[in-house]
Protein backbone atom coordinates (compact mmCIF):
# COMPACT_ATOMS: atom_id res chain seq x y z
CA UNK A 1 0.00 0.00 0.00
CA UNK A 2 1.21 3.06 -1.38
CA UNK A 3 2.14 6.22 1.71
CA UNK A 4 -1.07 8.46 0.78
CA UNK A 5 -3.42 5.94 0.56
CA UNK A 6 -2.26 4.75 4.21
CA UNK A 7 -2.82 8.05 4.97
CA UNK A 8 -5.76 8.44 3.94
CA UNK A 9 -6.95 4.79 5.49
CA UNK A 10 -6.20 6.61 8.65
CA UNK A 11 -7.74 9.62 8.55
CA UNK A 12 -11.34 7.95 7.62
CA UNK A 13 -10.66 5.52 10.87
CA UNK A 14 -9.76 8.84 12.78
CA UNK A 15 -13.40 10.31 11.29
CA UNK A 16 -15.03 7.05 12.21
CA UNK A 17 -14.35 7.48 15.89
CA UNK A 18 -14.47 11.44 16.23
CA UNK A 19 -12.15 13.24 18.03
CA UNK A 20 -14.20 15.72 19.51
CA UNK A 21 -16.61 18.84 18.67
CA UNK A 22 -15.93 21.07 15.46
CA UNK A 23 -12.67 19.00 15.07
CA UNK A 24 -12.05 17.88 11.76
CA UNK A 25 -9.23 15.85 9.85
CA UNK A 26 -7.47 16.18 6.48
CA UNK A 27 -5.06 14.86 4.14
CA UNK A 28 -2.46 16.28 1.95
CA UNK A 29 -2.90 20.39 2.91
CA UNK A 30 -0.53 22.90 2.19
CA UNK A 31 -0.10 24.92 5.22
CA UNK A 32 2.50 28.02 6.00
CA UNK A 33 5.29 27.49 7.68
CA UNK A 34 7.20 30.97 6.60
CA UNK A 35 6.15 34.75 5.90
CA UNK A 36 8.16 36.63 3.79
CA UNK A 37 8.00 40.76 4.57
CA UNK A 38 9.47 42.58 1.29
CA UNK A 39 8.20 46.24 2.62
CA UNK A 40 6.40 48.14 5.42
CA UNK A 41 4.31 51.20 5.37
CA UNK A 42 5.15 54.26 6.85
CA UNK A 43 4.20 53.50 10.31
CA UNK A 44 5.86 49.65 9.94
CA UNK A 45 3.03 47.91 9.94
CA UNK A 46 2.53 45.55 6.92
CA UNK A 47 -0.01 45.84 4.06
CA UNK A 48 -1.33 42.40 2.72
CA UNK A 49 0.47 42.89 -0.49
CA UNK A 50 3.83 42.86 1.06
CA UNK A 51 3.72 40.01 2.19
CA UNK A 52 4.28 36.60 0.94
CA UNK A 53 3.91 32.94 2.83
CA UNK A 54 5.68 29.47 1.58
CA UNK A 55 3.65 26.63 2.62
CA UNK A 56 4.98 22.60 3.08
CA UNK A 57 2.16 19.61 2.31
CA UNK A 58 1.92 17.85 5.29
CA UNK A 59 0.30 14.70 5.63
CA UNK A 60 -2.62 14.67 8.03
CA UNK A 61 -3.78 17.93 9.77
CA UNK A 62 -6.27 18.00 12.67
CA UNK A 63 -7.77 21.16 13.27
CA UNK A 64 -10.87 22.76 14.94
CA UNK A 65 -13.51 24.66 12.72
CA UNK A 66 -14.75 27.35 15.40
CA UNK A 67 -17.12 30.50 13.34
CA UNK A 68 -15.75 29.61 9.65
CA UNK A 69 -11.70 30.09 11.28
CA UNK A 70 -9.53 26.87 10.75
CA UNK A 71 -7.71 26.57 13.62
CA UNK A 72 -4.58 23.91 13.44
CA UNK A 73 -4.17 21.67 16.47
CA UNK A 74 -2.25 18.56 15.19
CA UNK A 75 0.02 17.44 12.59
CA UNK A 76 0.94 14.26 11.58
CA UNK A 77 3.46 13.06 9.15
CA UNK A 78 3.64 9.43 7.89
CA UNK A 79 5.96 7.08 6.94
CA UNK A 80 5.33 3.51 5.69
CA UNK A 81 7.54 0.76 6.50
CA UNK A 82 10.82 2.40 7.28
CA UNK A 83 11.90 5.17 8.50
CA UNK A 84 15.81 7.10 7.77
CA UNK A 85 17.34 9.18 9.62
CA UNK A 86 17.02 11.74 6.79
CA UNK A 87 13.42 11.57 7.28
CA UNK A 88 13.77 11.84 11.42
CA UNK A 89 15.58 15.11 10.26
CA UNK A 90 13.10 16.16 7.53
CA UNK A 91 9.96 16.05 9.39
CA UNK A 92 11.61 17.44 12.78
CA UNK A 93 12.35 20.41 10.55
CA UNK A 94 9.03 20.65 9.07
CA UNK A 95 7.74 20.73 12.57
CA UNK A 96 10.22 23.41 13.32
CA UNK A 97 9.34 25.87 10.95
CA UNK A 98 5.43 25.23 10.90
CA UNK A 99 5.35 25.70 15.39
CA UNK A 100 7.11 29.42 14.18
CA UNK A 101 4.43 30.33 11.94
CA UNK A 102 1.54 28.28 14.65
CA UNK A 103 3.15 28.35 18.09
CA UNK A 104 0.42 25.80 19.45
CA UNK A 105 -0.16 23.35 17.08
CA UNK A 106 1.42 19.75 17.82
CA UNK A 107 3.50 17.51 15.61
CA UNK A 108 4.53 14.24 15.00
CA UNK A 109 4.75 11.48 13.02
CA UNK A 110 2.85 7.85 12.58
CA UNK A 111 4.28 4.81 11.15
CA UNK A 112 2.89 1.89 9.78
CA UNK A 113 3.41 -1.79 8.45
CA UNK A 114 6.24 -1.83 10.77
CA UNK A 115 6.20 -5.48 12.28
CA UNK A 116 6.87 -5.86 15.77
CA UNK A 117 9.67 -3.29 15.31
CA UNK A 118 9.72 -0.79 17.59
CA UNK A 119 9.74 2.85 17.21
CA UNK A 120 13.42 3.68 15.76
CA UNK A 121 15.95 4.77 18.03
CA UNK A 122 16.57 7.62 15.12
CA UNK A 123 13.50 9.16 15.86
CA UNK A 124 14.37 9.86 19.41
CA UNK A 125 17.60 10.98 18.37
CA UNK A 126 16.74 12.99 15.38
CA UNK A 127 13.42 13.99 15.96
CA UNK A 128 13.45 16.57 18.40
CA UNK A 129 10.56 18.86 17.44
CA UNK A 130 8.17 15.92 17.27
CA UNK A 131 5.75 15.91 20.41
CA UNK A 132 4.66 12.24 19.45
CA UNK A 133 5.44 8.85 18.18
CA UNK A 134 3.50 6.29 16.68
CA UNK A 135 3.92 2.74 15.59
CA UNK A 136 1.14 0.73 13.62
CA UNK A 137 1.71 -3.38 13.33
CA UNK A 138 0.16 -3.64 10.14
CA UNK A 139 -1.48 -1.37 7.66
CA UNK A 140 -4.94 -2.06 9.22
CA UNK A 141 -4.34 -1.20 12.89
CA UNK A 142 -5.93 -3.66 15.85
CA UNK A 143 -8.74 -2.05 18.12
CA UNK A 144 -5.70 -1.45 20.62
CA UNK A 145 -3.68 0.67 18.50
CA UNK A 146 -6.81 2.81 17.49
CA UNK A 147 -7.75 3.51 21.07
CA UNK A 148 -4.57 4.36 22.52
CA UNK A 149 -4.14 6.14 18.99
CA UNK A 150 -7.54 8.26 19.54
CA UNK A 151 -6.58 8.50 22.88
CA UNK A 152 -3.58 10.52 22.39
CA UNK A 153 -4.28 12.87 19.31
CA UNK A 154 -7.68 14.37 21.84
CA UNK A 155 -4.64 14.96 24.62
CA UNK A 156 -2.67 16.63 21.75
CA UNK A 157 -5.54 18.68 20.97
CA UNK A 158 -5.94 19.61 24.66
CA UNK A 159 -2.74 20.78 24.38
CA UNK A 160 -2.70 22.90 21.49
CA UNK A 161 -5.80 24.47 22.95
CA UNK A 162 -4.06 24.70 26.44
CA UNK A 163 -0.74 26.50 24.50
CA UNK A 164 -3.35 28.51 22.84
CA UNK A 165 -4.93 29.70 25.19
CA UNK A 166 -1.75 30.94 27.23
CA UNK A 167 -0.34 32.44 24.54
CA UNK A 168 -3.35 34.87 23.94
CA UNK A 169 -3.45 35.93 27.33
CA UNK A 170 0.06 36.00 28.53
CA UNK A 171 -0.54 39.65 28.32
CA UNK A 172 -4.05 39.98 29.91
CA UNK A 173 -4.53 40.77 33.45
CA UNK A 174 -7.30 38.40 33.85
CA UNK A 175 -5.15 35.89 32.60
CA UNK A 176 -4.99 31.91 34.24
CA UNK A 177 -2.18 32.42 36.84
CA UNK A 178 0.27 29.06 36.63
CA UNK A 179 2.75 28.10 38.68
CA UNK A 180 3.62 24.90 36.99
CA UNK A 181 3.81 23.36 33.76
CA UNK A 182 5.36 19.87 33.09
CA UNK A 183 5.53 18.20 29.80
CA UNK A 184 4.44 14.40 30.27
CA UNK A 185 6.70 11.71 29.14
CA UNK A 186 4.55 8.37 28.34
CA UNK A 187 5.71 5.26 26.55
CA UNK A 188 4.07 2.44 25.40
CA UNK A 189 5.57 -0.91 25.09
CA UNK A 190 4.39 -3.46 22.95
CA UNK A 191 2.96 -6.66 23.39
Amino acid sequence: MKENDWTKSICGLLQQQGLGDNIHIDVLKKIPYAFEISSFNEEWGVDADSFDETSFETDMVIYEKVDEKIIPRVIVESKVGTVTTHDAITYSHKAMYHKNVIPFVRYGIMLGARETYPLPGRLFRHGTNFDFLFSFVDYEPSEKEVTTFVDMLKKEITYSRQIEEILSNSRSRGRKRYYMLQKEFHLEEMD
